[in-house]
Parts: C-alpha cells; structure tokens; sequence
C-alpha cells in the first residue's frame, strides 16, 4: 500500500508540475459536463463577498441520492485550474432532526486511531475538527464533558450540538455562552479553523484578498462543514479525480478561497474547514445500508458520527 500510495505521489506530482501554477485572481470553479464541455459557476476576479443562496449553475446539476433517513449524499465533478483540473465534489446534507450526532475521541496508546473504518453502521461519518500534533485543536464536548478547553483565534468557528437535537453554528472564539452548559442541555461540541462563510455567508476578509493570515493560492484535499438556512448539517469534500491508482487520496486539490466558493454556491449559510490532506475521510450509507467510504492515509483522533433515528 505504502509503495503503490508513493507511486501515485509521484505521478501525481508530475502531472501537477506541467499544470503549472496559477495566480488566486486567475482562479476559476466549473463544472465537468457529461458532454466534456464545463459550465463556470465562480471567478475570483467578480468573487462575492457574500452568498446569500445558492448558485443555481452549480446546485442545479446536483442529484441527491437517499442515504440512511436523513441524509442525502451526491457526486459532482468539478474543474479548477492547474493540478485542480479533474476533482470530485463528495456532499451530503444532513437533517439533524432525524439522526443522532456523536463526537467520538480515539486515541489508542497516545496515538490517533480512528478511521472509516471503524464508523461501523454509522449513517455518516467523517474526521472532525483540525488537528495540531496527536490532538484536535481547540474546544471539546463530548455527552456534556468538556474534553479540551476552547482555542482562539479570529477565524475559528464552533458547532454545538443540543441535546434536543438542534445545531447551533458559532462565529468566532467566544463560546462562553455555551461553555459549561448541563449535560442534559449540551450533547456535543467542536471547533476549527479556518472559517469560509461567517454570519449570513459572509466570505472573511482574509479569504478574499489573497494573502495575510491565509494562503490563497496553496492547494490539498479539502474537506468542509457547514450549515444551510434550512438548518441542515452540510459536507463537502474534495477528491482528485485522475486515471492513476490511488490517485483520489493524494492531497491535491482546491485553495481555501476556492472550498469558501463551493461552500457558498452549494447554499451553506455558515462553513468551516476541517482537517484535510490525508486525514480528510468520509463514510455515507446508502439507502441499502452499504457503506461508500473515501479513505484517507492517516488516522486522527476525533470523528463525528451520525447515526438513523434521534436519539
């Protein structure tokens, strides 16, 4: 496996090189077409600051497919620039009134260990927060206790979960509104950084000018989480979409301006990114029950877990 993945790097890599680079105002999104042609859905040179709703150019050519009750998860193959040429778009949209979400913390002898692989008869899971050596960074909560204190930081982002089962999305650092809640009122919380979409699909500064605190043009696997303004829990993960074995877990692929674009086109209201690169992995059951998995190459030690059925 470690032989066939340093393979694909490889061939990766060169294939990314005679890409060539690509300046962040040169920046370009579409989708790939059936017919070979693409259809343009954003340009950083007229990016919004702001989403209000979703692009119908992009949601439009979205087929949502039933998953467990309650989530819903599609395909979308998209086009960037350079090494970004042939991705694809992996989403699902989650109804958090008909699942269970759990927050679960592996670490086995000091050392990450969670991995789809491990989700079991989850409806959906992928790997939660950002990671900073063997830890998540920043604010824990799990079945009411408070596992790691809240970090801090401009462009970080929270998501609480109550334990009536509605979400609650938090811009910025201060999370001394819900720190210390009782168990029976707040089943779970999370951070991470960088934001994408703040308020009501607010692009940070920081996003949009192409430098300072974020790297604009730097590209990897991406993987988001978001809400929409129908309250929906919203994924979306990249993956890399080329005839080379192996090649889909490699971590090229979209600049963090470019995931707040997707993000905002697909009709999040609030967005934030996770751990990408190769911790980036998700599972989704299908409306059979069989389990889609993208994996990734590294095992973390945080994973959000939805499960059929309220709790």
């Amino acid at each position: 496996m470690i032989g066939r993945t340093a393979g694909s790097v490889i061939a990766v890599a060169l294939f990314a090189a005679a890409a060539g680079p690509v300046s962040h105002e040169d920046a370009t999104l579409a989708v790939r077409l059936p017919s070979g042609a693409s259809r343009l859905f954003w340009r950083a040179s007229r990016a919004p600051v702001q989403w209000t709703a979703a692009d119908v150019r992009l949601i439009g050519l979205v087929t949502w497919h039933p998953g467990q009750p309650g989530v819903e998860w599609a395909t979308l193959p998209i086009a960037g620039r350079g090494e970004a040429h042939a991705l694809t778009l992996v989403l699902a949209r989650i109804d958090p009134q008909a699942v269970s979400f759990h927050l679960v913390w592996d670490i086995e002898r000091d050392r990450p260990a969670w991995t789809v692989d491990r989700a079991g008869d989850a409806a959906l899971a992928l790997n939660a927060g950002m990671f900073v050596e063997q830890l998540p960074w920043g604010w824990v909560v799990i079945d009411g206790r408070e596992r790691l204190a809240p970090g801090h930081g401009p462009l970080s982002s929270g998501l609480v979960g109550l334990a009536d089962g509605r979400l609650v999305w938090i811009d910025g650092d201060d999370v001394s509104k819900w720190r210390g809640r009782a168990e029976a009122d707040l089943r779970f919380a999370l951070q991470s950084y960088p934001t994408l979409l703040a308020g009501d699909g607010v692009v940070p500064a920081a996003l949009r000018n192409g430098g300072g605190a974020i790297n604009g043009t730097h590209r990897d696997a991406r993987l988001a989480l978001g809400l929409d303004r129908q309250g929906r829990l919203f994924v979306a993960m990249t993956r890399l979409d080329i005839p080379i074995p192996g090649a889909d877990r490699v971590p090229f692929g979209l600049t963090v301006p470019e995931m707040a674009a997707v993000m905002g086109s697909l009709g999040a209201q609030h967005a934030m990114l996770l751990d990408g690169g190769i911790s980036a992995q998700l599972t989704i059951s299908d409306s059979t029950g069989h389990a889609r998995a993208w994996k990734g190459l590294r095992k973390v030690p945080l994973a959000l877990v939805a499960r059929a059925g309220p709790e």
